[in-house]
Order: structure tokens, then C-alpha cells, then sequence
């Protein structure tokens, strides 16, 4: 499948899912999909394309928490990146990809853990990188943080 047919498949295929389309350059696309959808065309898009898995990676931007994830097909050296957006009006919640891929296990901790995002279904939500002392909801890359520990030096990160 080449790199045509694979975005007119995925704007065809998931028209009532998607909310943009960022037709970034040859090699890269960004879509953003709605929450609940985001299961759904990752699973095509792992599994149907049979694109790699690369990373993801999120970010507090005010009013969301915004979580990309990035995925390559290789035989055409394309980078697709799937944009979802978790208002934090609501309870900040998605889906886990684990189920169909094991690869986001480590960083679905890693964004729960720093960002506060609950991946449902995910087997195992259990700390990866703050120690056991850490506050329950304090999440050192939200806008909101408020320093606990008051003797703490944070001169080289959390």
C-alpha cells in the first residue's frame, strides 16, 4: 500500500472518528481522533497496516492533556502520529493499547504516573519512575504541580 492509499483509507475508513487532518510533509501525517476512537484506529493502524509502534508521548496544554502516538509503516517510511486531546474538565481517561500491542506498557505508567492519565484496561497502572513516597494526585509535569516536599532540591528534574 503506498502512501495515498493509506491516508485516503484512513480519512475513509474513520471519517466519523477524526477531527483533524495535518497533512504534515511525504513523510509525516497527524491526525487528531476523537477519545473514544482512539482504540479503534490505533488497532488499524497496528494491525491492519502492520505499522511499528514507535513512542507516545503527552503534554498538559491548559486545558487538555494531550497524548500523541506515534506509529511508522516502514515499507514506505511513513510517520503517522495520532493526536487525541482529554479535556481536564472531565475525568482524564483513555483506553490502553496494551490489549494490542505490549509496547505501550511501559509508557502508558510513565504518562499515568507524570501527567495523571487513567489508561483503562491497562493490566498494570503501578508506578515506574517517582518513588513510594510520592503524593497519590501530584503529578510533576502537570501546569498545576505543587511542590510537596519542602526540602526537596529539584535543580535536575523530578
Amino acid at each position: 500500500m503506498n502512501r495515498e492509499q493509506i491516508v485516503k483509507e484512513l480519512k475513509d475508513l474513520f471519517k466519523e472518528d477524526i477531527v483533524d487532518f495535518f497533512d504534515k510533509s511525504e513523510k509525516r501525517i497527524y491526525i487528531e481522533v476523537k477519545p473514544e476512537s482512539m482504540l479503534k484506529v490505533a488497532t488499524h493502524i497496528f494491525k491492519t497496516l502492520k505499522a511499528r509502534f514507535n513512542i507516545a508521548s503527552g503534554i498538559d496544554t491548559r486545558l487538555d492533556i494531550e497524548i500523541l502516538y506515534h506509529f511508522t509503516v516502514e515499507d514506505i517510511n511513513l510517520l503517522i502520529s495520532l493526536r487525541v486531546k482529554l479535556p481536564k474538565k472531565k475525568s482524564i481517561e483513555i483506553d490502553s493499547l496494551t490489549p494490542i500491542m505490549k509496547g505501550a506498557d511501559w509508557v502508558e505508567r510513565e504518562i499515568h504516573e507524570l501527567l495523571g492519565v487513567k489508561f483503562t484496561g491497562h493490566p498494570n497502572l503501578k508506578r515506574l519512575l517517582l518513588p513510594d513516597e510520592w503524593p497519590k494526585d501530584s503529578y510533576p509535569l502537570r501546569r498545576d504541580y505543587k511542590e510537596w516536599d519542602k526540602g526537596a532540591i529539584r535543580d535536575r528534574g523530578v
